[in-house]
């Protein structure tokens, strides 16, 4: 959640997400606004107040109940409409579902809809990117998010992995597939405004566009995070000893990181160039740098102003790392 920031208790963004929040029930999204509101803080007409569902749980009563608690956004977790894709990744929806979770949504008076799409699967996973990105353009969503595949170790996938028995994506296939979204996608009238996130004009993610200014925000929940501007907390991650440390009347709070000058100016540094507002150099070395940039088609220098092409957005992690700390 973030506030306002006008000395009132105005929410500006509520985000009910970091799992499957819609698995709560029609009564159980009214019932937790409802527990917000009830703790002092509201949402006012002009809050963007979202939602994460999967296309099985989509459905016009659902979307309806949503919308009369106040939700005005959905975003739904396609991923694919391959069969055999969403058989990979063990989804439990097919590719007319999520059509229809679309439809109930437009139905039901939701207006702002996102919807997730995975690029990178193995090479072994039949899917055909392009019938992806065809099938999205059809439905006509306000948003677009385009996640690549990460494989983390401690997770099946890693493990998969790790034995030898998937093979990730090349990171020339996996480039070419980002290519080619940004080649469909913005030709479809859609901004690049962050590196996986596309936008009809004016419909950017608020909640998510906060993150990457650093605006403070309160995570509620297990294993929700939150922060203040100078330090971040996180929660205890395990539902039942986050339940228990509420029954006991304690903080659920499981560590806390306090921001350093330079970890801070990392920070604005990273989150500025993986956005199309870009960054203010005020080195003059950096500036030399980000011409070096330009040359290569990373980037988009105006006068010490940097922006990253997505070229340059496929770099971002080493790109970041050759600008002088503290620059700005």
């Amino acid at each position: 959640m973030r506030h306002s920031g006008h000395g009132d208790s105005e929410l500006d963004t509520i985000y009910l997400g970091g799992g499957t929040p819609s698995k709560l029930g029609e009564s159980g999204i009214r019932d937790l606004l409802a527990s917000i509101r009830a703790a002092g803080l509201r949402s006012g007409p002009a809050s963007e107040v979202t939602i994460e569902a999967n296309p099985e749980d989509v459905s016009l009563a659902a979307v309806g109940a949503w919308v009369r608690a106040g939700v005005n956004r959905l975003s739904i977790g396609i991923q694919s409409f391959s069969p055999p894709a969403l058989g990979w990744m063990h989804r439990t929806h097919d590719a007319d579902q999520a059509a229809a979770a679309v439809a109930a949504a437009r139905a039901g008076g939701m207006e702002n809809v996102s919807v997730d799409l995975i690029y990178a699967l193995p090479d072994t996973v039949s899917r055909r990117w392009s019938d992806d990105l065809d099938r999205v353009l059809g439905l006509e969503p306000e948003h677009v998010s385009v996640y690549g595949l990460t494989i983390e170790p401690q997770t099946p996938l890693g493990r998969w992995t790790a034995r030898g028995e998937v093979a990730p994506q090349t990171e020339d296939r996996a480039a070419e597939e980002f290519h080619v979204a940004h080649e469909r996608l913005t030709a479809a009238g859609y901004e690049h405004y962050e590196v996986s996130n596309y936008a009809r004009p004016g419909r950017r993610s608020r909640h998510n566009s906060a993150y990457w200014r650093r605006v403070p925000y309160l995570g509620i929940g297990p294993s929700a995070h939150s922060f203040d501007g100078a330090a971040r907390r996180w929660n205890v991650a395990a539902y039942a000893g986050w339940e228990a440390a509420l029954a006991r009347g304690d903080d659920p709070v499981a560590g806390v990181e306090q921001l350093t000058a330079d970890e801070r100016a990392a920070e604005e540094t990273y989150l500025g160039l993986r956005t199309d507002a870009g960054l203010a150099l005020t080195s003059a070395r950096d500036v030399a740098t980000a011409r070096t940039w330009v040359t290569a088609g990373w980037a988009v220098l105006t006068g010490d102003h940097v922006r990253l092409t997505p070229e340059g957005w496929l770099r971002l992690d080493a790109l970041v790392g050759s600008l002088t700390p503290l620059s700005h």
